[in-house]
């Protein structure tokens, strides 16, 4: 346990940072999940409406990627994959009929 004053500020500065670093962390997991929800939507009725809601979909994952990149609760690196890996699977839905 901390001894001194600044020790234990740390201490919760280090806890508070956790639990914003995980409420990113499961945001983009749930966004991804989100968007690949529509593109399954999409690809069983095919419909303007609906494409309009993966793009939706797919600029607001990539908003929350770009700032936990921006945060530095991902790596710059490790966003770019997320963001590409979201892109290859709704090209793929997007194109195939």
């Amino acid at each position: 346990m901390a001894n001194n004053k600044s020790a234990k500020k740390r201490i919760q500065i280090a806890e508070r940072n956790r639990l914003l670093n995980k409420s990113y962390k499961s945001t983009v997991r749930t966004l991804t999940k989100k968007t690949l929800a529509k593109c399954e939507e999409y690809k069983q009725n095919p419909n303007s409406d609906n494409k309009n809601q993966v793009m939706f979909s797919i600029n607001e994952a990539y908003s929350i990627i770009d700032k936990a990149v921006k945060k530095n609760v991902l790596h710059k690196n490790n966003g770019a994959n997320k963001k590409s890996r979201i892109n290859k699977l709704v090209k793929n839905f997007l194109t195939s009929k």
